[in-house]
């Protein structure tokens, strides 16, 4: 084997335990003060009641209930979503299964899907269909583009010339493959487990009481609002224990590519490629097309005169405009924390890193009432201003630029980062120079998952929007809510196409990197 062709395969890339330059370490810092903040909130209103509260609410049997069952709702979503989501990327990236190429595309779409959207048209068709099953099955089909993503685009930079130095030194070819994609199935399976644990719309349509729904329950009960905060706290506590597990189950090596690995693919024989090709067009089917087929049946009985052009495009404008801006500012912070996540150990690193996670195991309603509390008190001029929103768009989807980033670089051969500062780069010049034009591609992937994300957020836009305002999500929210599923209809049918953009370009992006 000659020396060029060893040099092409993947190397663990090195993370260093030095020292953090300021210009990543300042920025890390106030993003993390920010994602920190609701539960600095949450702080403030369990300490209201005295402990004997929060004891008292913490030993509640219901609580453990709560617990018990929203826990296990992400852990068998989160199973689902890891086994729907590799086995699709490795149908697209690594064989030739006919139409590859589409099914990638349809595989990021269910991101279009607002979760309460396709919860409403599953229980429209089968109104038994509630409770655990219904929810796993929604959220499921909704949530799997998170695991396909970020392993398709590993699958799409490893060498398949390892695998066959694994099998000639006796060793199977999936370890191998498991161990290069580890760290990505880990990333995507957490941000899966993020969003279950966060989740609101379809869980409530489903009928399934979880945290979320107990906590905007506890919220609009009264003005003690004391136990609420007690089990937001809780659920902090899960995530991170959640984000520490996935931390231990990434292990501490990352791996880079250097150069462009050869593109070989595994022949699927007649029957396999029969049942491959039903399982992914299975997939699309009930996660796209079926929710499509019902908001066309919804237009289809709609009245034409309830169509409201104005009102429409105001919407979209609003739509467009403070999701755009939740994305800019959101990657904005999220660059230096993943790079620090990427190329650094130590206590501070970890720090920041599952800071990042805190604001988004908390639903939309305990972030916005956070902002709104803080904003009263302290800054009231942004109150019920869209850069409060905005704000809250940062806490709640930073996790998944992060992510983005942090994968992204460490697929980038650390080496020329070395190579930069042994020519006289500063450290704040190496990242501008060579650490972000490797990484733009997750960085922009990162910033369109955001932009996608957030016009689908329903309870922090709610809550937050300024007076007067109305997105795609509140619109559609209002219309269903009283049951007017023809009114709805328009709103989301434009929601999912505005959404389908970014999910398309994300999906477009994984086939084009495994070509």
């Amino acid at each position: 084997m000659s020396s060029a062709h060893v040099s092409d395969r993947p190397r663990p890339a090195r993370r260093g335990g030095g020292r953090i330059p300021a210009a990543l370490l300042v920025p890390s810092l106030l993003a993390a003060l920010l994602a920190l903040s609701p539960i600095a909130y949450l702080v403030v209103r369990a300490g209201e009641g005295g402990l004997g509260t929060a004891v008292r609410v913490l030993s509640r049997p219901r609580t453990l209930e709560l617990a018990a069952r929203s826990i296990g709702l992400a852990a068998t979503v989160t199973a689902l979503c890891v086994a729907i989501g590799v086995s699709l990327a490795w149908l697209v990236v690594r064989t030739d299964l006919p139409g590859r190429r589409v099914f990638g595309v349809l595989a990021a779409l269910p991101l279009a899907v607002p979760s309460y959207v396709a919860a409403y048209t599953w229980v429209a068709a089968v109104p038994d269909l509630t409770g655990f099953a219904g929810s796993v099955l929604v959220l499921t089909l909704c949530s799997y583009p998170y695991v396909y993503l970020p392993v398709a685009a590993a699958l799409s930079r490893m060498d398949p010339a390892m695998e066959e130095v694994a099998l000639s030194l006796g060793r199977g070819r999936m370890a191998v493959v498991i161990r290069q994609l580890r760290p990505a199935a880990a990333a995507g399976g957490l941000l899966v487990a993020m969003y279950v644990l966060a989740e609101f719309g379809a869980v409530s349509i489903m009928r399934l009481d979880v945290f979320t729904t107990q906590i905007y329950t506890s919220y609009r009960a009264g003005f003690d609002r004391t136990p609420a905060a007690v089990l937001g706290l809780l659920l902090v506590l899960i995530t991170l224990i959640i984000v520490v597990a996935e931390a231990r189950t990434r292990g501490k090596a990352a791996y880079a590519m250097r150069g462009s690995p050869p593109r070989r693919r595994t022949v699927i024989h007649l029957r396999a490629r029969a049942l491959a090709l039903a399982w992914s067009g299975g997939l699309a089917a009930l996660a796209v097309g079926f929710p499509l087929a019902s908001i066309g049946y919804w237009l289809a009985g709609g009245s034409s005169a309830s169509l409201r052009p104005g009102e429409l495009a105001a919407a979209v404008g609003a739509t467009l405009s403070v999701s755009a801006a939740g994305a800019l500012l959101t990657t904005a912070l999220a660059v230096p924390i993943g790079i620090i996540a990427a190329r650094h150990r130590g206590r501070t690193a970890a720090f920041l890193e599952q800071s990042s996670y805190a604001g988004h195991s908390l639903p939309g309603i305990v972030i916005a009432l956070s902002f709104v509390f803080f904003a009263v008190r302290y800054a009231e001029p942004l109150y019920q201003r869209s850069p409060l929103l905005v704000l809250a768009y940062a806490v709640l989807f930073l996790p998944a630029a992060v992510g983005a980033v942090r994968a992204s670089v460490l697929q980038s051969p650390p080496v020329l980062e070395e190579v930069a500062r042994s020519l006289g780069r500063t450290p704040l010049g190496t990242v501008r120079e060579v650490t972000l034009p490797l990484a733009f591609p997750g960085v922009l992937a990162g910033a369109a998952l955001v932009f996608l994300t957030a016009m689908k957020e329903l309870p922090a836009t709610l809550l937050l929007r300024p007076t007067g305002m109305e997105t795609l999500a509140t619109q559609l929210w209002t219309e269903t809510g009283s049951g007017a599923y023809g009114a709805a209809a328009p709103y989301a049918a434009l929601l999912m196409a505005l959404a389908a953009i970014p999910g398309f370009l994300l999906g477009h992006r994984s086939v084009r990197e495994s070509t």
